[in-house]
């Protein structure tokens, strides 16, 4: 990349503090591979709630992703109270509902659409709206520089979110990443009162599981070509 007399030096990653390090990372691997091969999708949970101590610890797993020169832009506000997840989803639901009849939608179909939405929203026992946010970020004097500093900063809350959906996996939790946000960036911030520089990206449903799910994925063969 350019030499850029704006950028700013990388937030300092604390030590992890009575941690000794992995002697033998091959010995975690078999582990690592079951964790990430049987995490799945869940929507649908029970009514037992989430301390907040292991919330915070999930949001802490999230925070060691890997980021763009380190300036680790992700933003997260959390959910709990029945009220305020209530709001959201009526509010998403109003505008996904608007854009769907303007679709040419059938009405029975929207109506069934929002409500799976709404129970699936209302029904966790925690949301987390990751956001993005370019304070920190470096800035540049053309556009398709600043579009992939963009893009970085995106790809970098995308990571965050895969380690908080394989902590919440490893904790006993279910979980389900939804991408409604960034249909309705303006109205998240809205209704959580989130800061104007937090760009809303994805919202995660966490609860502990009241379903089980099963999936295949498509051969290694037909998604990867080596030179």
């Amino acid at each position: 990349m350019s030499a850029n007399p704006s950028a700013r030096p990388p937030i300092a990653a604390a030590p992890l503090a009575g941690q000794e390090p992995v002697q033998n990372p091959a010995l975690d691997w078999p582990v690592l591979q079951r964790l990430v091969r049987q995490r799945r999708s869940i929507r649908r949970y029970t009514d037992q709630p989430i301390d907040r101590g292991l919330l915070e610890e999930l949001l802490d797993a999230a925070t060691w992703a890997p980021s763009a020169h380190n300036r680790q832009p992700w933003r997260f506000c959390v959910v709990t109270g029945a009220a305020a997840k209530a709001q959201l989803s009526a509010a998403m639901g109003a505008r996904w509902r608007a854009d769907l009849s303007a679709d040419g939608a059938d009405p029975a179909e929207i109506e069934r659409r929002v409500a799976v939405s709404h129970a699936r929203i209302t029904g966790a026992a925690a949301l987390v709206i990751a956001g993005v946010s370019l304070e920190g970020m470096d800035s540049y004097p053309d556009a398709a520089r600043n579009q992939a500093e963009w893009t970085m900063a995106v790809q970098s809350v995308a990571l965050a979110c895969q380690n908080l959906l394989l902590a919440a996996h490893a904790a006993g939790l279910g979980a389900c990443w939804m991408c409604a946000p960034l249909f309705v960036p303006e109205l998240v911030q809205t209704v959580l009162a989130l800061p104007p520089t937090w760009q809303p990206q994805a919202l995660i449903t966490l609860g502990y599981p009241a379903e089980t799910k099963t999936k295949e994925r498509a051969p290694l063969s037909s998604r990867v070509i080596w030179r």
